[in-house]
């Protein structure tokens, strides 16, 4: 059974110019359960904008911990 993370983004044009350009190669965030989490920032580009990435999220990992993907909600 996979298990799933909310999560919060924000991220300034700036900022996110660093991850599509893959200066910066992980993201790291506080899930809404408080959990840490960092994944490889390859997977928020689809969400980066002219105003940098902004939303609420999900995460999915498989029953070994390995990352499904990444959902905008």
């Amino acid at each position: 059974m996979a298990t799933t993370l909310r999560f919060s983004l924000n991220i300034s044009r700036a900022e996110a110019l660093r991850y599509y350009k893959g200066s910066a190669r992980f993201v790291r965030v506080r899930a809404s359960n408080g959990q840490r989490i960092q994944f490889p920032a390859e997977h928020i580009r689809p969400f980066i904008n002219e105003s940098g990435v902004k939303g609420h999220f999900v995460i999915s990992f498989d029953d070994n911990h390995k990352m499904i993907g990444v959902k905008q909600l």
